[in-house]
């Protein structure tokens, strides 16, 4: 049987449900991070410098949440077909955003000492 009803190897959607899983495992660490840097580290920077840093993870940690769904149903759906794998743009999103994160983590940290 061939087309988007037919059963793939079991592995391949094993492996493809692994991915969703790894992604909302990644969301759910960004967004427990931007509520512990909004809500708990007080210590660190500014109230305004948290909330900045913060907010940026809680976005980046509503971002890959929101669309882990959608890359698991396109692979999903090429898996089924026999297509190939759709490509992701999260995967630069969350790097680059991670680094953006790190580098106003730094540059909170430095104004928070001087």
């Amino acid at each position: 049987m061939s087309g988007p009803d037919r059963e793939p190897d079991y592995r391949f959607s094993l492996a493809n449900e692994r991915t969703f899983l790894a992604w909302i495992r990644t969301s759910l660490a960004l967004l427990a991070a931007g509520v512990g840097v909004i809500g708990v580290a007080s210590h660190f920077s500014t109230r305004e410098g948290r909330a900045a840093l913060g907010l940026v993870l809680v976005v980046l940690g509503g971002a890959s949440a929101s669309t882990a769904y959608r890359r698991w149903r396109a692979a999903d759906v090429a898996i089924r077909r026999g297509d190939p794998l759709p490509r992701s743009p999260m995967i630069a999103v969350v790097g680059v955003g991670v680094a953006v994160v790190s580098l106003l983590g730094v540059v909170l940290a430095i104004v928070a000492v001087a």
